[in-house]
C-alpha cells in the first residue's frame, strides 16, 4: 500500500537520522555523468541492477522508479544542476515503515573523470531505520557496482 511521505527538502541530507554515504572514482567525465543520471532516466534500468524501470513525470520534474522486488517510488527533483548535482526526494512510497527520503548525488571532477557521491537521507519508523543501518554494506555495494556499469557504458566504444 503507497503512502505519502514528508515532503523534506536538501537540508533533510545534513539532518536525517540515518545518512548513508557512498563515494567512487570513475572515468567518465562529469558532464556524462549527469547526463545519465538526470537526463536518460529510463537509462537507470540498464546500469542500476537494482532499479527495474525508472521514467520521468511531469516534464522532468519528477519520476516514477521502480525496483525489483516491487518498491515504488514517485519522486520530485529537487536540484539539478548540471554537472555537479542531481537529487530528488521520495513523495510517495510502498516501502512500510518509510518517513522521509532524500538522494542526492554529487559530481566533482577527478582528474579526466569524477569522484561520485551519493548520499541517501532517511527518516522512518525503528525498524525502518535499523533495516537501513544493517542494509549499509549491501547497499554500498549495489552503489559500486552500479557506478562501475555506469562507467563502462559511458566510456564504451560506440
Amino acid at each position: 500500500m503507497a503512502h505519502r511521505l514528508r515532503p523534506e527538502g536538501l537540508d533533510f541530507l545534513t539532518t536525517a537520522p540515518v545518512r548513508l554515504v557512498f563515494a567512487r572514482e570513475v572515468s567518465a567525465p562529469p558532464e556524462q555523468v549527469f547526463r545519465a543520471l538526470a537526463e536518460d532516466v529510463s537509462g537507470w534500468a540498464v546500469w542500476f541492477p537494482a532499479v527495474a524501470s525508472a521514467r520521468p513525470v511531469d516534464g522532468g520534474a519528477g519520476r516514477d522508479v521502480r525496483l525489483r522486488g516491487g518498491t515504488r517510488f514517485r519522486e520530485t527533483v529537487l536540484a539539478a544542476k548540471d554537472p555537479e548535482v542531481y537529487a530528488y526526494r521520495v513523495d510517495v512510497t510502498n516501502a512500510p515503515g518509510a518517513r522521509a527520503l532524500v538522494e542526492e548525488w554529487l559530481l566533482a571532477p577527478a582528474g579526466t573523470g569524477t569522484r561520485v557521491r551519493w548520499t541517501f537521507a532517511a527518516d522512518g519508523t525503528a525498524a525502518f531505520r535499523g533495516v537501513l543501518r544493517l542494509a549499509r554494506p549491501g547497499m554500498g555495494r549495489t552503489f559500486r557496482d552500479a557506478v562501475t556499469r555506469l562507467d563502462r557504458r559511458l566510456t564504451a566504444s560506440p
